[in-house]
Formats: C-alpha cells, sequence, structure tokens
C-alpha cells in the first residue's frame, strides 16, 4: 500500500471506532452537520440473517432521526432464495449486484439487473427472489412503514 491508502484506511477504522464507541452503525456513514446530507459507503454495510434466515439478510442504513419521511438499506439473496412479502408502503429498489426477481401474483416476474431500478407500489403482494444471489438498495416510503402494518 501507499502512504494514501494507508491514510484512507486508518480514517475509515477510526470512523467505525467513533461510530460503535457512540453505539452507532457498523458501517462508515456521514452527515454534514450543516446541510443534513448522508453518505452511507454501501460496501462498508454488512447485513443480518432477517426472520431466522441466512439466504435473506439485510440491514437498514438510516434511522427515523436521520430520515423521518424515507427510509433506507441494504438487502442481499443467496442460493436462489425466494422471500413473500406485502408492502404496506412505497419501495424502489436499486440492484448494486447480481439479479432480483420480483414475481408478482398472477405469475408474471420482474427481473433486474446490475444498475436497474424497480418500484413497487404499495399493497403489493410479491416473492423477493434471485437465481444466484443478489444485494440491493432499497428505498422506502414511508420511512415508518413498520406502523402501517
Amino acid at each position: 500500500m501507499n502512504i494514501s491508502e494507508d491514510l484512507i484506511k486508518a480514517i475509515i477504522e477510526e470512523l467505525l471506532k467513533q461510530s460503535k464507541a457512540k453505539g452507532g452503525d457498523d458501517f462508515v456513514k456521514q452527515t454534514d452537520k450543516n446541510s443534513g446530507i448522508l453518505v452511507v459507503r454501501t460496501d462498508t454495510v454488512k447485513t443480518e440473517g432477517f426472520d431466522g434466515r441466512e439466504d435473506v439478510r439485510l440491514k437498514d442504513i438510516v434511522s427515523l432521526d436521520e430520515a423521518p419521511r424515507m427510509g433506507a438499506g441494504i438487502m442481499e439473496l443467496d442460493n436462489g432464495a425466494d422471500f413473500e412479502w406485502t408492502l404496506t408502503y412505497d419501495e424502489f429498489d436499486y440492484v448494486i449486484d447480481g439479479t432480483l426477481d420480483i414475481k408478482v401474483d398472477g405469475g408474471n416476474v420482474i427481473r433486474g439487473n446490475k444498475g436497474d431500478i424497480i418500484l413497487i407500489p404499495k399493497n403489493s403482494h410479491i416473492h423477493f427472489s434471485t437465481p444466484d444471489s443478489t444485494r440491493y438498495a432499497y428505498f422506502v416510503y414511508p420511512a415508518n412503514w413498520q406502523d402501517l402494518a
């Protein structure tokens, strides 16, 4: 490594330590105090098993304090996972890597590949799935979707 790579690595490690010490996130997130603009380094986000599953993992990346109107997170599906869900909110999904299939009632499959954006309207009953694996960012409105269920 050269000096600049070592410096960047040290800064990231220090930010992670500071965040953990404050009881914060275990990924790199920076907020400009003047404007409120927030940046999440998505490649540092480590997802966690969801609903007792290891082939379906996610991590919310903003709190209601940070973004009271919109929620966001990272989700991963592996090994051909299929996850049924009914949305009580509007959701955009941005495919970071892999293939994301959205199976709609009635048998239609909407496929998103790396770089694609998918809108799933409120009240959709779907199956998130992948033929292999996928990592995608989700953006939901409203942020407090859990309170609407």
